[in-house]
């Protein structure tokens, strides 16, 4: 889908700033790795928070990318088919459910879900990471799913 016939970009496009900023926070969440979370985990986030928020469209564009980076195409697989709780190991398994926790509303994110990440080995700027990059998702799934669902243009 193109972002000229996407309702969720025509919305946004209405607000060029709001647009904006959202363009360069996406951007920023995906490509200025070179420090925190890599690429692949940054995606898998998205994917978690998608798959919990019922958000079929992001799931599918950000476990593509989740499952390109990480070259862990079942363990992927098996997050979309299976839910945020299936076992992809610890630090996997750690990420989706942070990510997962926050996409509830209030949120679930506690202490245990920060204790995990670190278990897991995750750095304070790993975990800001998966942090940020699921509370975007969250915002950005809403929007899309108020919207209604995506349809294959005929």
């Amino acid at each position: 889908m193109s972002r000229a016939s996407s309702d969720y970009f025509r919305l946004l496009a209405r607000d060029p700033d709001i647009l904006g900023a959202r363009t360069r926070t996406d951007k920023d969440i995906f490509y200025n790795t070179k420090e925190g979370l890599p690429r692949a985990e940054r995606e898998l986030a998205a994917t978690a928070t998608s798959r919990e928020n019922g958000c079929v469209f992001c799931a599918s564009v950000h476990s593509r990318f989740a499952s390109h980076y990480s070259e862990r195409h079942d363990d992927v697989q098996r997050l979309l088919d299976d839910g945020t709780s299936a076992d992809l190991g610890p630090r996997w398994n750690a990420i989706t459910a942070a990510a997962a926790a926050l996409a509830h509303t209030p949120s679930r994110l506690n202490a245990g879900h920060l204790q995990a990440l670190e278990d897991a080995g995750l750095d304070a700027l790993e975990i800001s990471d998966v942090i940020h990059g699921a509370a975007f998702f969250n915002w950005a799934n809403r929007l899309m799913l108020s919207l209604g669902e995506p349809e294959a243009a005929s």
